[in-house]
């Protein structure tokens, strides 16, 4: 049974969600050359309005944060305008869409942003990571450069106005993307932060920029339209550290005090253990984190369903069924046969 599913959820005085299926972010690299939304994309997010929420793609906040072929961004108007196309599309349909922003950190590339002049890979540390761009595997990852102070307070800055700009382009809300190995989650794992400064070395320190980042787009477009994505577990671009447990001891209480939107556990799978965490990361979370929190990584709408009514977190994202079944919340409601997703759909948006 999956009725609980289909119940409404209102994540707070603003927003209430028709149902607590949330279409997950999925990364397409389907955008134009300007990494302008195209028309097809439009029609796909449309397709997918009957989830709760949309979660877009990930959306890169500035050209220097761009580490993948064709990932759209929120920093020009012909982007934001193209944005708006996609957003009208989806709330024509009755749905809601957040913008995901996202800023890849050690695994940009500047092939992507060579017409800026910059050649330059920004992180918390001079700390790469071994192999190459994913589509484009002749582009390998370079050693990148420690972020100066001031230019952390760019960033803070950029991601700020790419809240606003996707707000400007009719987005419900944002989900600022802190996991997965990125610009913002490699400020919370040991491995990527090596820092000595007010960004690095203890748990306050180095939760320090995610925080500002949170309270920039709050200060801008409001907590009850602000989401974040986090990875307690470092599992991506990433090694372990038994250390990070206190970092996120840290973040995730304050977190709760900014009354956001939702947390949203960043991981591929959610059977996924961690000896530091105890577990899973999903458990973890919900260990200290009482507001809503999104579980996500291989659920099934059946085991989806079970872990809502045990209450090990709230709303439940799907990725790749949502590929293959544009009409999934459909197809779940009505017990109809899912199409298996296969690695071919990813070359089309259907």
């Amino acid at each position: 049974m999956t009725d609980n599913l289909f119940q409404s959820y209102a994540l707070n005085d603003t927003l209430t969600l028709k149902n607590r299926i949330l279409m997950a972010p999925l990364t397409r690299c389907m955008a134009d050359d300007e990494l302008v939304p195209t028309q097809a994309m439009a029609d796909y997010y449309g397709r997918r309005a009957e989830a709760g929420l949309i979660i877009s793609e990930a959306v890169i906040i500035r050209p220097d944060g761009q580490g993948y072929p064709n990932t759209p961004g929120l920093f020009s108007p012909a982007q934001i305008d193209g944005w708006r196309v996609v957003t009208d599309a989806v709330h024509q349909n009755g749905g809601k869409i957040f913008a995901q922003l996202w800023h890849t950190g050690r695994v940009a590339h500047p092939h992507f942003y060579q017409a800026t002049g910059s050649q330059d890979v920004m992180a918390p540390s001079a700390v790469g990571v071994e192999g190459s761009v994913p589509r484009m595997r002749e582009l390998t990852y370079q050693t990148p450069k420690a972020a100066l102070v001031e230019e952390i307070a760019e960033l803070v800055k950029d991601y700020s106005q790419a809240a606003a700009n996707a707000i400007d382009a009719g987005f419900d809300g944002v989900e600022i993307h802190g996991a997965n190995g990125y610009l913002i989650d490699q400020f919370l794992h040991h491995d990527s932060n090596r820092r000595s400064d007010e960004y690095g070395q203890t748990p306050e320190n180095m939760s320090r920029f995610a925080l500002e980042v949170v309270d920039a787009i709050v200060e801008r477009i409001g907590n009850d339209r602000t989401a974040l994505r986090v990875s307690p577990g470092a599992y991506f671009n990433m090694a372990g550290d038994s250390r990070d447990r206190e970092v996120f001891d840290y973040l995730v209480p304050e977190l709760e005090k900014r009354d956001l939107a939702f947390l949203h556990v960043g991981i591929f799978d959610d059977a996924m253990e961690f000896d530091y965490l105890d577990g899973r990361a999903s458990s973890y979370l919900r260990s200290i984190y009482n507001k809503t929190l999104v579980g996500v990584g291989s659920f099934s709408a059946e085991t989806g369903s079970t872990a809502i009514a045990e209450d090990k977190f709230d709303l439940l994202a799907i990725g790749r069924p949502f590929i293959a079944n544009p009409d999934y919340v459909e197809r779940v409601r009505d017990s109809k046969e899912l199409v298996e997703y296969s690695d071919e759909m990813l070359t089309s948006l259907v």
